[in-house]
């Protein structure tokens, strides 16, 4: 048996130079299925959110476009895809991956694995966050936190140590622990991680897509879970299958900005995905139209279904710049203490 702390368990499974999960070169497609392979209406709504976001930054002269965890670049191709000649002019698109860069992206496209510094425009990172390694800890019958460790073979976990001065620290701010059996993930190297990459717009809209929680609403159990051939699996940290846990989305987002916690069902629709069904006498007026009409409603149903990929968290925050005009109705929008 190797027994280790989640976070260094995590790491080596993901992205280990020799067997991580995210070198595996089927990429994240071949083992489950994101907004992003759902459906193509969801590049769309991003194109749509960049163009606003485009609009309320004045029209700069280079705009960025900034995909942060972009897998096998097929949010990025798909955005691409989707704007108009006189915006990809002058946009500079980023993708942001420690996986080797995918054939068949735009030469344009720009492959780095770090966000960059100084951009202007959107920075949006789906389903990054929940991949960011960290501990988790659980109080003992003592009433002592102290880390879960887990063996990487086989998933079992035990306790460990008690849990470090910051950690301690940042659970009693964000996932108060004190009964016996109480867990806690600890996010702060997903904040951190949010921090640096948002730390790198000098004006534009950072948001994170991922599953999550806020206070009131932590998971009493821990959410991590593994993901491999389209199925849920144990959260074994041995490389061969996808290791999340869900985000602690209050913690994350970076004090001091214009912000706004809400979900991908209220998200997308702001942004013009709807799931209702075409008009029935389009059926007999244009019948390739109402078929055509009716799979778009079904894909944006399955986006925005509130119990599956509508129930992701949207964190949005806003650098220097107004909020863009279709997400100013969204409520919620609040400027963070420092």
């Amino acid at each position: 048996m190797t027994w280790m702390r989640w976070a260094p368990a995590m790491e080596r499974a993901l992205y280990d130079q020799d067997g991580g999960f995210y070198r595996r070169p089927e990429g994240p497609a071949g083992h489950f299925r994101t907004s992003v392979h759902a459906s193509p209406r969801f590049a769309r709504a991003v194109a749509r959110l960049l163009l606003e976001v485009d609009e309320a930054l004045g029209r700069p002269e280079e705009l960025a476009l900034i995909d942060v965890g972009a897998g096998r670049g097929e949010l990025l191709a798909g955005v691409l895809a989707e704007l108009p000649a006189a915006v990809l002019a002058r946009l500079r698109p980023y993708g942001v991956e420690i996986a080797e860069r995918p054939p068949g992206l735009p030469s344009t496209a720009l492959w780095t694995t770090e966000p960059p510094r100084g951009a202007t425009g959107l920075l949006f990172a789906n389903e990054w966050l929940d991949n960011v390694p960290l501990d988790a800890g659980e109080v003992d019958g003592d009433g002592v936190l102290r880390y879960r460790e887990v063996d990487t073979a086989t998933g079992a976990e035990r306790l460990g140590e008690p849990v470090s001065a910051a950690d301690a620290a940042w659970a009693e701010r964000w996932w108060p622990a004190s009964a016996p059996g109480d867990v806690v993930e600890f996010g702060a190297p997903r904040d951190a991680a949010w921090a640096r990459a948002v730390a790198g717009l000098e004006r534009g809209l950072a948001v994170a897509v991922d599953y999550g929680h806020t206070a009131g609403r932590r998971p009493p159990f821990g959410t991590f879970i593994g993901f491999r051939d389209g199925r849920e699996v144990a959260p074994v940290p041995d490389g061969s299958r996808d290791v999340t846990a869900h985000v602690a989305l209050d913690a994350v987002a970076v004090p001091g900005l214009h912000s706004l916690w809400t979900t991908q069902r209220e998200a997308l629709r702001a942004l013009g995905v709807s799931g209702g069904r075409p008009p029935l006498a389009l059926a007999s007026t244009d019948p390739v139209g109402y078929l055509r009409a009716l799979s778009g409603a079904g894909e944006g149903a399955e986006l925005t279904d509130p119990a599956g990929l509508g129930a992701f968290g949207w964190v949005l925050q806003a650098v220097h710049m107004p909020v863009p005009r279709s997400l100013e109705l969204l409520p919620g929008w609040q400027t963070l203490g420092s």
